[in-house]
Parts: C-alpha cells; sequence; structure tokens
C-alpha cells in the first residue's frame, strides 16, 4: 500500500461497494408545528405520532423546518474548515489525551480499523462532571473542560452558539418521542439534568484507497439521539433493515438526520415500566 497505513484498510467484507444504492422512503419530517407561536395541538400529536412511527420502523429520520438558525451551522462550518486546515503541529496543540476526551484527534479506531478523519469534540455543558471510576463504592467525581484553539478565534464563540441552538432541538425531539408513548410532554427533560452531550466536528481527507478505506466504520450510537448535519458532498450509508444492505442517504438541504441511539431503548423500559404501560 505504499506510504498508506495498513491500519486503515478494512476486511473485505466491510469494504465500500462500488455501487450503492440510495435509500428510499426514509422519512422527512417537517417540525413547523412546534416551532410555531401558535402550535396547534392535534398538529403537535400528528408530529409526534409520525416521529413514534420513524424511530419504530427506520431508527433514525430527517427533519426540515427545525428552528436551528442556519447561520449559526454556516459560522461554525467556516470555522471548523480553518481549524482542520491548519498545519498538523498546530491543531495537536488542542490534542485530547488519556485525562480529557476533548479537543482533536486524527487516530481513531472503529471496530479496531482506523477511520480516515481528523475530529475535534467538545462538550456542551462545560465543564462536565462525570465520576471517576466505574465502581459502585467509588464516588470520586473528575470534571472535563473543553479545550480552544487560538485560531481561528472565532472558533470557541461559534461552537458555543451552535450548541445552545442544537440542544434546544435535541429537547424538542425528545418531547416529541415522549407524547408518541403517550408520556408527559417533558418526561425524559431529568434524564439530561447532568449530561455528557457531545458535538463533534469531522474532517474527512481525500483518501488514495477510498476502495478500502472508510471515513467512520460501520457502528452503532450509544447515546441517545445523535443530530447530524452532512454537506453536500454527503458519504452517509445506512443500513436497511429489510435486507440488510447498506444504502446512500443523499444530503437534503438544510436538513438533519437523527439517529436513535442505544440509550434510549434504556430510557423507554425504566420509564414504561414506572407507568406500568
Amino acid at each position: 500500500m505504499g506510504e498508506v497505513d495498513p491500519s486503515f484498510i478494512q476486511d473485505l467484507e466491510h469494504r465500500p461497494k462500488p455501487q450503492t444504492t440510495e435509500a428510499e422512503g426514509i422519512p422527512l419530517i417537517d417540525l413547523s408545528p412546534i416551532n410555531s407561536p401558535d402550535s396547534d395541538s392535534n398538529a403537535v400529536a400528528s408530529l409526534a405520532a409520525e416521529i413514534g412511527s420513524a424511530c419504530k420502523n427506520w431508527g433514525f429520520f430527517q427533519v426540515i423546518n427545525h428552528g436551528v438558525p442556519l447561520k449559526f451551522r454556516e459560522k461554525l462550518h467556516l470555522a471548523s474548515r480553518k481549524f482542520f486546515a491548519l498545519p498538523k503541529d498546530e491543531k495537536k496543540k488542542v490534542s485530547r489525551d488519556e485525562v480529557n476526551p476533548y479537543g482533536y484527534y486524527d487516530t481513531e479506531h472503529t471496530k479496531n480499523v482506523r477511520d480516515w478523519k481528523e475530529v475535534f469534540d467538545y462538550t456542551v455543558q462545560d465543564p462536565t462532571v462525570i465520576p471517576a471510576s466505574h465502581q459502585l463504592d467509588n464516588q470520586e467525581l473528575i470534571e472535563l473542560t473543553n479545550q480552544w484553539p487560538a485560531y481561528p478565534p472565532e472558533m470557541r464563540e461559534a461552537c458555543k452558539e451552535y450548541a445552545a441552538e442544537t440542544q434546544k432541538l435535541a429537547f424538542k425531539l425528545m418531547e416529541l418521542i415522549a407524547l408518541s408513548l403517550g408520556l408527559p410532554r417533558d418526561r425524559f427533560h431529568g434524564f439530561f439534568k447532568e449530561q455528557t452531550s457531545v458535538i463533534r466536528l469531522n474532517y474527512y481527507p481525500p483518501c488514495p484507497i477510498s476502495d478500502l478505506a472508510l471515513g467512520v466504520g460501520r457502528h452503532k450510537d450509544s447515546g441517545a439521539l445523535t443530530i447530524l448535519w452532512q454537506d453536500e458532498v454527503g458519504g452517509l450509508q445506512v443500513k436497511r433493515k429489510t435486507d440488510g444492505e447498506w444504502v446512500f442517504v443523499k444530503p437534503t438541504p438544510d436538513a438533519y438526520i437523527i439517529n436513535v441511539g442505544d440509550i434510549i431503548q434504556v430510557f423507554i423500559y425504566r420509564v414504561l415500566v414506572e407507568y406500568s404501560i
């Protein structure tokens, strides 16, 4: 492979296919009813049912008219492009390490294969307080804080503004999921009082072995919700339930892709048991 590290090479069965079918029928949901000052209860109930169906039958969906102002995403997109264009030594000044998981990273592995990408992670709740150990009898806590690059100078503000707006969207979606289950609208809010939500900026450099490597390998999301924006280049693939085939998700202008994570199942089981539903 010449100068390409073999750690990037996917096993044969997981390599990108030359011809990938475009996904059809992915729910595209208009969130206008919950972003209107005069929202109608019937419209919200119908929207909740639509969300519930998408979660049950697909596990993900797309949303438009979501309420996140375009200017905040564009500001962050521009700042992130400036950051990732920096020399590697400059980016590594804010590298994450064994103590702090937030910052720049370029050697991430998924399913034990290295991803062809660079990332910058930051926490929404800054600082984030987490247990120091998984041991139940250990009550020690540690405080994690974000690292911010010196350049571009506007990146810190752009990240924080965007986090605030997408967090609003996340809570709206959790409310709709609660309504779809016949629960009080705010039933899940308490689960996020000490949240560990993270926003990840992904950069995928041009790849000379694009038929052998992946930007991010196959995986499930472990959190509650993933709110994903992909640019016009696209590249996202999802595994179709009906036949197990990977299909391409075409970018929809100004839409977010919402993926339901594993922890949602835990939340729902806990709440439904509580309510004896």
